[in-house]
């Protein structure tokens, strides 16, 4: 995932923090002002009316719906649904279950019920169907009339955003509509943990599937863009379902679509590139991209640097897995781009070479650095321990940990590897100041153990987490911090 468009599904059950918008907007009709001061200065004056009035509407939305948004739990990610038929059919998004394992739906009442995949969108449709076993005279969310929605008019949310707050509920207006990408913008305050809930109108319809925010912070939360999957590609998808016509395979699609990317040695002189408006374009924010790839060790420390008197720089890299390693703005001073890490393991990386802003043009000189892979560094720390019963666990999930500290300072590169035969690793960093600076659950797709490489942004002392990725992990593990 990148900062500038980010899935809205969490793995990540460290993840803290949550905002909320109220920009709600309602009309009123006038009333007869009393000339009774009493009267006037009471909860009847205009104010309060309207004051009333909007409590109402969130409230009749919020208990109409929120009995049939529930959360959508696998093994590998967390994410919301809406049950749109009484027997258990629940839309989500396509990322929230494409990762497979068993799907679980925890109903608004706090029951845990099994659920089945039955259907995957087509040609980068992000929307999935489950069908949760046994069930029936379940509640459901209806779809808004077919383009029905207007920019201006209030939006709502409910989800489990984080997967800690499930039945949050939120509340915004559409402040775009995407026809071209077939996307409600809104900025009702969405998290990770809120991909596949729904975005209702104020007859509590589903107008959209919530799918992901734009965002420029590590932290990858809610900055008031954020984007849902307008509902009236909805009716189509779920007849392909109900017909045994839809995938029952996740349909991958590049963010960057067909282009391919020109390969590049490290070491190499420095590159000359240009974006025009002949360029890509991202579709997180309409900013043009060109695309690289390159093949890196285990071990290597690379830097890549993107300068540019014309233009913002912006860096994003992938691995060979295609997620996100790092992404960088102004990190080489001035408004240039760096990128400094420690590649986590053999294969093809891909580099998005991007600006700041949308629809820049200009020139930009590209340069990547790379180290031999050597033996490790000196280590921090060398851990060895076990997660057993009875140990601290984590409110949010009951999932065992211990925490282990070490002193770091600013601009320090370190690699933390946590390694267990016995149950799935999951790790986390926080700085001197208590805010997460990263978290891993597997380090490629080949292995769970769980890796980081992290430049230390403050100088002082950090907090490393070691957890189990779910309640079940029990066992023996190692932690090396280098």
């Amino acid at each position: 995932m990148n900062f500038k468009l980010l899935s809205l599904a969490v793995s990540g059950i460290l993840t803290v923090g949550v905002t909320a918008s109220t920009a709600a907007v309602v009309t009123t009709s006038p009333v007869q002002q009393s000339t009774d001061l009493t009267e006037f200065n009471s909860v009847h004056s205009q104010g309060a009316i309207a004051q009333n009035v909007e409590e109402q509407t969130n409230i009749r939305v919020y208990e109409k719906a929120s009995p049939a948004v529930v959360t959508v739990d696998t093994d590998k990610s967390n994410g919301s649904g809406t049950i749109i038929s009484p027997d258990g059919m629940v839309l989500t998004n396509a990322h929230v279950v494409a990762a497979g394992g068993t799907v679980n739906i925890i109903l608004s009442d706090g029951r845990k019920l099994v659920a089945d995949v039955v259907g995957f969108g087509e040609e980068g449709l992000d929307l999935a169907v489950v069908k949760i076993r046994g069930q029936n005279n379940l509640p459901t969310i209806p779809l808004a009339r077919p383009g029905s929605v207007k920019v201006g008019q209030q939006a709502f949310a409910i989800g489990n955003p984080f997967g800690q707050f499930q039945g949050t509920f939120t509340v915004g207006i559409v402040s775009r509509i995407d026809q071209q990408r077939g996307l409600i913008q809104t900025d009702a305050a969405i998290n990770p943990g809120n991909s596949g809930g729904p975005l209702l109108n104020s007859s509590g319809e589903l107008i959209g599937v919530n799918t992901s925010i734009f965002t420029r912070g590590r932290g990858g939360g809610n900055i008031g863009i954020g984007f849902a999957i307008s509902a009236d590609k909805v009716p189509a998808f779920l007849t392909a379902v109900r017909e045994g016509r839809a995938p029952r395979v996740a349909q991958t699609r590049s963010p960057f679509g067909n282009k391919s990317p020109q390969k590049v040695a490290l070491n190499g002189p420095a590159l000359s590139g240009k974006l025009t408006n002949q360029s890509s374009v991202l579709p997180a924010d309409n900013s043009f991209f060109d695309l690289y790839s390159f093949e890196g060790k285990a071990g290597q420390q690379i830097t890549i640097e993107m300068k540019s008197q014309e233009i913002d720089p912006y860096l994003i890299l992938l691995g060979p897995n295609q997620r996100e390693i790092a992404q960088d703005d102004d990190g080489a001073g001035s408004k240039d781009a760096r990128i400094t890490v420690r590649l986590p393991a053999d294969g093809t990386y891909t580099l998005v070479a991007n600006s700041y802003e949308a629809r820049q043009s200009g020139a930009y000189t590209l340069e990547l650095k790379a180290s031999a892979p050597t033996a490790p560094s000196r280590a921090i720390l060398e851990e060895e321990g076990a997660l057993v019963a009875g140990g601290p666990v984590l409110p949010s999930d009951n999932s065992l940990y211990r925490e282990y500290t070490f002193e770091g300072r600013s601009g320090q590169s370190v690699t933390i590897s946590l390694e267990s035969t016995d149950f799935d690793p999951y790790v986390a960093i926080f700085g001197p100041n208590s805010q997460l600076v990263a978290e891993n659950d597997d380090a490629s797709d080949s292995t769970k153990n769980a890796f980081l490489s992290v430049t230390l942004p403050a100088t002082g002392r950090y907090r490393v987490i070691v957890n189990a990725y779910d309640a079940s992990g029990r066992g023996r593990y190692t932690l090396t911090v280098r």
